[in-house]
């Protein structure tokens, strides 16, 4: 099975590969620029122009179905008992990690999005935003603001450069 999810990426341009990598929660930016700037054959080999902009795409895109339907989703979802257990441990967790977000809004969530930590990034800002009712016409803006700083920290990471301070 390993193998023929091996093969199906190995076939796939690695632009598309570095934006499915950052479209996945938890790997999210962390995982596809690092990706896609390692040297081939582990990596994509890509100049970080093309990575950095291929990353933040793959990770804005799950960001406006997350905010506009979570809502929704969980509602119905909630009605479960495995699910709203869940959504208890997942809430609870993400107040926990996100008293920025509380305390600030949209300022708070771009930096909540903006500093590359575990349990942060563009995922986690969403549900963020939904737990602290921060509306679509703030919270997109700010996560998009939030994943072009995360996008900026993690290239120059990855690059060497940020070792050098």
């Amino acid at each position: 099975m390993a193998d023929q999810i091996a093969q199906f990426f190995d076939a796939l341009p690695k632009e598309w590969v570095t934006l499915i990598i950052a479209m996945i929660p938890i790997a999210e930016l962390r995982g596809a620029i690092p990706w896609a700037l390692a040297s081939l054959p582990y990596g994509g080999g890509l100049e970080w122009q093309t990575a950095y902009t291929y990353a933040v795409i793959g990770n804005l895109v799950p960001v406006i179905p997350l905010l506009l339907f979570f809502e929704r989703t969980y509602m119905w979802l909630d009605r479960y008992p495995g699910f709203h257990r869940f959504f208890e441990w997942l809430f609870r967790r993400t107040r926990k990690r996100s008293k920025y977000v509380e305390k600030y809004k949209a300022l708070g969530l771009i930096l909540f999005v903006g500093i590359p930590l575990p349990i942060t990034g563009a995922w986690t800002g969403t549900l963020a935003a939904f737990l602290f009712g921060i509306k679509f016409k703030n919270a997109f803006p700010a996560i998009f603001a939030g994943v072009l700083m995360s996008g900026i920290i993690v290239t120059l990471a990855s690059m060497g450069i940020l070792g050098i301070f």
